[in-house]
């Protein structure tokens, strides 16, 4: 299939945004609309699990640090249930140990708060991409 099959078949998909803080999911919600992608918004990670736009997802934005269940333990209750949606990782709060631990989950790109639309933008496409079977270059 070719990169531009892949750009198409990749806008069919949902950008699910995961994040405990009221204006960090609109910001992004409306950055991400502004390029032409679907966007569903989560206020955590339990609400995002039980939700039907759980099958449409082809990438995750997540806050790293969230009550009752964090980035990294989303990627591994889905990761459990045979489901690998590739993700976007937002943080205030990256060490090495935890940028360590999301390469190890498979994250497509661990950004640290606050970050540039530019560097959000690519490393959501790169994400896409690797769910629609497209390359993809890893951000850290």
């Amino acid at each position: 299939m070719g990169e531009k099959a892949h750009l198409q078949e990749y806008r069919e998909l949902v950008v699910s945004i995961v994040d405990d803080d009221d204006s960090v999911r609109r910001s992004v919600r409306n950055l991400l609309l502004s390029v032409g992608l679907r966007v569903a918004v989560f206020e955590s990670g339990k609400s995002f699990m039980g939700s039907p736009q759980r099958s449409y997802t082809g990438c995750l934005v997540l806050d790293l640090r969230m009550p009752e269940m964090d980035g990294l333990d989303l990627l591994a209750h889905l990761e459990a249930a045979g489901e690998h949606i590739p993700a976007v990782i937002l943080t205030a709060h990256g060490d090495d140990e935890v940028r360590e631990r999301a390469r190890r989950a498979g994250v497509v790109a661990f950004l640290d708060k606050p970050v540039k639309s530019a560097v959000l933008i690519e490393g959501v496409q790169s994400a896409l991409l690797r769910a629609t079977g497209g390359s993809s270059v890893d951000e850290s």
